[in-house]
This record gives C-alpha cells, structure tokens and sequence, in this order.
C-alpha cells in the first residue's frame, strides 16, 4: 500500500479554540467568520489569481484536535443518540482511517495581511483555531449543487433553540461576534445524548468563557467572561 506526504498550505484562525461549540456542520451558523491563512512558501498572491469570482469554496483539512490510533469500522453518530452504529464512510465521524474533513465555506473576502500575506475571510466555518487545511478549492454550482440529493439518517440540520441572554452578559460579548454567539447556541452545542437541564456547560469563543444551561427547547445564558 501506498503511502503519501502532504503538506498543509494553510491554517484556519477561528473563535474556537476548543472543539466544544464548534458547529456539526459547515454553514449552519453563517454568521460566523474566520481567515485562511497561508503558510509560508504558499503565500503567492498569484495562487490566488481569480478566487473572487467564487461565493464559495471548500476546505480539505485534518481533525488534529480528534485523532486517534487505528480505526473501526463502525462509529456512533451524535444525531442518533451515541447508541447506534454505522459505517464510518456513512458517517462524517471524524475518527476514520485518515481524520480528514471537508467544508465548505462562504468566501467573504480576500485580505491583504501586513505580516501574513493573503489571507481569506470566510463565513460558516466549523473548524477549531490553529486546524490545518491541505487543499483550498473553488465550490462550482453546477457540479457541486445536488437539489436532488437526500440526506440519509442526517436530513437537516436539527431544531433550533431559542436562546435567552441577558443583556448585561451580551454587552461583554463584542457587538460583531454576537449574532455569531447565538447561532451557535441556538443550534444546541450539548452532545446530542445529553439532556441534564441543571448541567451547567463552558464553552469556549472569540476570547470568552459562556457558560449555560439548556431546558427544554431554550438554551439560557448564565455567565460570560473574558478568559
């Protein structure tokens, strides 16, 4: 078998330095916004000669925050409770036999970066801080867009909760960060087998610590604080 060397060309800055809070998917929460920054050695504005023209691209990176020794077969999906298996190449589980993901992202901009060169700013990214990205690619309507296609035992994103925060506690959180904040929420950060509504959880963003509590169908903000 095989075996080949890649190398990242580039990183993602995001608000998430911990896998917790990081949406399931890409785009489910677009307010959220984060920069692809090349690594050296990429960083040759000419690698990007005609990306503006795209609205969106997909990101090819590594699960470095959830990489394990060997593989199975079968995983437990979240969206089925944790208890039921399925193949792994049914599922986006992120432990497989290479941890690799696929996103894609809304392109924002094109940045000029005084000490990091070109950078992209993308909307809807679910990747932790510091994730190294392999491949940038340009997402094509008319190859790429399936109206058609159905979704298996994942059709649709989930139920959105509501999401109560005081507005003393949303006056910490920087004003363009929070429709980003209770996006994230309201799509239910909890693993999805966890329904304890004393449980109070952390999560970390954009330079916060958010604590909350989820019952029933809301999600109340109890503390935020800057870590």
């Amino acid at each position: 078998m095989k075996e080949y060397t890649l190398r990242p060309v580039a990183h993602i800055e995001s608000d998430f330095p911990e896998k917790f809070g990081i949406p399931r998917q890409a785009g489910i929460v677009g307010e959220l916004r984060a920069r692809v920054v090349f690594e050296e050695g990429f960083r040759d504005s000419e690698a990007l000669r005609g990306i503006e023209g795209f609205s969106h691209l997909w990101l090819i990176w590594q699960f470095s925050g959830a990489v394990r020794d060997g593989w199975s077969p079968t995983v437990r999906p979240p969206r089925l409770g944790g208890n039921v298996r399925m193949g792994v190449f049914a599922t986006r589980s992120p432990f497989r036999p290479n941890a690799l993901g696929l996103s894609c992202v809304r392109l924002l901009g094109v940045e000029k970066d005084p000490e990091k060169g070109t950078v992209l700013l993308v909307g809807g990214a679910d990747l932790m801080d510091g994730t190294p990205i392999w491949d940038v690619k340009p997402y094509v309507p008319y190859a790429d867009c399936h109206p058609e296609a159905t979704g298996g035992f994942a059709p649709d994103a989930g139920k959105r909760l509501s999401v109560e925060m005081a507005p003393e506690l949303e006056e910490r959180v920087p004003e363009q960060k929070r429709a980003a904040l209770r996006g994230v929420l309201a799509n239910d950060p909890r693993p999805r087998y966890q329904d304890d509504p004393e449980r109070v959880y952390a999560m970390s963003f954009a330079g916060l610590t958010v604590r909350f509590r989820a019952d029933g169908e809301t999600i109340k903000v109890t503390e935020v604080e800057r870590i």
